[in-house]
């Protein structure tokens, strides 16, 4: 019997109109231009397996790449929030130990008290996920507190199984490939301290992001998940 190989992909749904809708809306706000008094702020997030070395590496010589030996020590997980600002080509991670509603409200309040902290609305992509949600900052702060972050967000919600709509993923991915893969990082400082290398490298060569995918273009090329009309 001949082995074949699967490969895994995001498959869009058909005829669905909560997918429709809210890629639709997805669209629409990457179609719109840069306004820095309201900013569009992309977010995903990943877990990565911290592994500490058993014996010390050998640095690399003139005749052999650095050498790390395949033994190693599982140190716990650690969580990648990536924040990603598309037409200002910006994007930062922040590394938490865990992945709670209160992590994601923390480090949401982070930013919205600095780098956004003059913006009186920000409009936020991200997915479904039962920790992104307006309900998260009231378990991390006081009502008061809570309802001041909240009023100043607007929600934009990839729909299920159109994670390919957040452009944070895509950074993510990016980040992925190109500073974690095929690394081990033993603690958190030490990961912190790479992604944040990562973010301000990329920062400073990569402009902003453009988007291709445009509403009139989702109507054709994905006119499968579009229901069609019953009246």
């Amino acid at each position: 019997m001949t082995n074949r190989k699967i490969e895994y992909w995001v498959i869009p749904p058909e005829a669905d109109g909560e997918f429709t809708a809210n890629m639709e809306e997805v669209l629409e706000t990457y179609a719109q231009p840069y306004d820095p008094a309201c900013p569009v702020l992309c977010m995903d997030e990943q877990p990565v397996q911290l592994l500490k070395e058993t014996r010390t590496p050998l640095p690399a010589t003139k005749e052999h790449a650095r050498r790390v030996d395949y033994e190693y020590e599982r140190a716990g997980t650690a969580n990648l929030f990536m924040f990603n600002e598309p037409l200002a080509g910006w994007r930062e991670v922040a590394v938490r130990q865990t992945k709670t509603k209160l992590d994601w409200a923390v480090e949401m309040a982070r930013l919205l008290d600095g780098r956004y902290a003059h913006c009186e609305k920000v409009i936020l992509v991200c997915d479904n996920l039962n920790t992104h949600t307006k309900g998260a900052f009231y378990e991390a702060f006081a009502p008061e507190r809570a309802r001041q972050l909240v009023r100043r967000l607007e929600f934009r919600h990839t729909p299920k199984h159109g994670s390919w709509l957040n452009i944070a993923e895509n950074e993510l991915s990016s980040l992925t490939r190109q500073c974690v893969v095929g690394r081990r990082f033993g603690d958190i400082e030490t990961l912190r301290t790479e992604t944040a290398a990562w973010s301000s490298d990329v920062n400073a060569t990569q402009r902003g992001v453009d988007w291709q995918m445009k509403l009139d273009d989702a109507r054709i090329k994905l006119i499968s998940v579009y229901p069609k009309i019953k009246l």
